[in-house]
């Protein structure tokens, strides 16, 4: 099986080749002045392709962030999934950003993420949703936690160890790749189940 996964979600862009058993080829792609990280997607695919002798038909499978996330990156990352999966035949699979952090530790960890409106994105085995940040407190009081750089400050005081996912080297599109492997061996990959996890509408406001 040869699998591409890629990640615009969080702050960074993450794209990877591999075999079931064997990393092929793995970038990480950070934001600069001019543009936003994820507008280095797709070239960075196909320059990962051309430099490890592959072609879109040779993919077996797509393995994508969803969420919850940057809502651009989001978008960006299942729309360019769901397009290849469906134009190349191939599996396409989404897999929560809450879930890949939670395994970037092998300790057992709590992740909280930032979700605005005094709310966390709460993940411990399973995702909970967006949390008061009151009972996010309670629920990780004596824990390890990875949080991003906009609460870690708040979570510092009474957890055991806390970590922000932005200020640690943590290799998340191979991750991603790995959860993606073991679900593949159980779920049918069909492309049109790979949506964006919006846990919370876009702060947007409409007129009326």
């Amino acid at each position: 099986m040869l699998l591409l996964a890629f990640d615009t979600c969080l702050d960074k862009t993450y794209v990877v080749l591999r075999t079931e058993d064997d990393i092929i080829s793995s970038e990480t792609i950070n934001s600069n002045d001019k543009s936003y990280h994820s507008a280095y997607l797709i070239s960075t695919i196909k320059d990962i392709l051309k430099t490890s002798g592959k072609t879109p038909k040779d993919i077996d499978a797509i393995a994508i962030n969803v969420g919850p996330g940057s809502f651009t990156g989001i978008r960006a990352c299942t729309t360019v999934a769901r397009v290849m999966a469906q134009q190349l035949g191939c599996k396409a699979i989404g897999i929560p950003s809450l879930e890949i952090l939670s395994r970037a530790k092998k300790d057992e960890y709590v992740v909280a993420l930032d979700a605005r409106k005094n709310k966390a994105y709460l993940y411990d085995k399973k995702l909970y949703g967006a949390v008061e940040l009151e009972k996010v407190d309670e629920i990780i009081k004596g824990r390890k936690v990875i949080t991003d750089d906009r609460l870690i400050e708040r979570f510092r005081l009474n957890v055991d160890k806390v970590i922000s996912y932005q200020q640690a080297d943590f290799e998340l599109g191979e991750i991603l790749s790995d959860i993606a492997v073991e679900k593949l061996k159980t779920e049918d990959g069909n492309w049109a189940k790979v949506l964006p996890l919006y846990i919370q509408p876009p702060p947007v406001t409409l007129k009326s």
